[in-house]
C-alpha cells in the first residue's frame, strides 16, 4: 500500500480526521464502545452511507476498530483503536478551543440549545 506525501503534519492530521462526521464519531466513540445504531442516534444528521463511509475511512486510517459477532441478526461494534485513543487530548484541546471560538462569535446559546436537544 502506497502511503500519501504530505507538505506538512497538519495535512495529514486533517486527511484523517477532517470533515463534518469523522469529529462527532470519534468524540462518541471517546467515550466507549458503540453500536452501528447508537452512532446513527447519536448523529441525527447523517444518512447511512456517510456514515458508513467515514467509519469505513477511520478504520482504513488504523484510528477505528470494526468488531462484527457471528449473531443473527449480525452485531457490530465500533471502538478507538490504541492510535485512535491518542487522538483523545487533540479532541479535548480542539473542544476547548471551540468552544471558545463559539463565545467569542457570541454563538454559544445556540450551539447549547441544538446540543442539549440530542
Amino acid at each position: 500500500m502506497q502511503h500519501k506525501q504530505y507538505m506538512c503534519p497538519v495535512e495529514a492530521l486533517v486527511d484523517v480526521v477532517g470533515g463534518k462526521w469523522k469529529m462527532p464519531i470519534l468524540s462518541l466513540l471517546s467515550q466507549g464502545t458503540k453500536r452501528y445504531g447508537e452512532l446513527r442516534q447519536h448523529l441525527p444528521g447523517v444518512t447511512e452511507r456517510m456514515l458508513t463511509m467515514q467509519l469505513r475511512e477511520l478504520e482504513q486510517s488504523g484510528i477505528v476498530q470494526r468488531k462484527v459477532y457471528a449473531e443473527v441478526p449480525p452485531k457490530v461494534e465500533y471502538s478507538l483503536t490504541e492510535l485512535g485513543l491518542s487522538l483523545e487530548p487533540v479532541l479535548q484541546v480542539m473542544l476547548s478551543w471551540s468552544e471558545k471560538y463559539l463565545c467569542t462569535i457570541e454563538q454559544k446559546a445556540v450551539w447549547w440549545e441544538r446540543v442539549s436537544k440530542t
